[in-house]
């Protein structure tokens, strides 16, 4: 297997984790069918590709980048979809989850 190939799987996991946090909001408490679906299906194509990168990756790292990867998503969708702020601090935080996540990305 590429060495690669566990980051690949981890960066798909994480993506699938951002467009279930944002499905959640579509969701409206589980109420709405299609959105809940939806929302249930990323929740296993991010947790399945989670594994896959857990096969190879230790599990500090890859937890760590996986949600780095799904808040970073989630911060910037919440600002083009929603209108949440985005204010110099937030941008800041969000650019610090970004070195912590290539520091792990360097050591692992």
């Amino acid at each position: 297997m590429s060495a690669q190939l566990p980051w690949l799987y981890l960066l798909i996991a994480g993506l699938f984790e951002v467009c279930w946090a944002i499905g959640l909001k579509y969701t409206d408490g589980f109420s709405r069918l299609w959105p809940s679906v939806g929302t249930a299906a990323a929740m296993v194509v991010s947790l399945a590709f989670l594994g896959l990168a857990l096969k190879s990756l230790p599990v500090g790292t890859a937890y760590a980048v996986w949600t780095g990867i799904g808040a970073i998503g989630t911060v910037i969708l919440g600002i083009v979809l929603f209108g949440e702020p985005a204010t110099a601090a937030r941008l800041g935080c969000v650019a610090l989850i970004v070195a912590g996540i290539i520091g792990l990305k360097l050591v692992a």
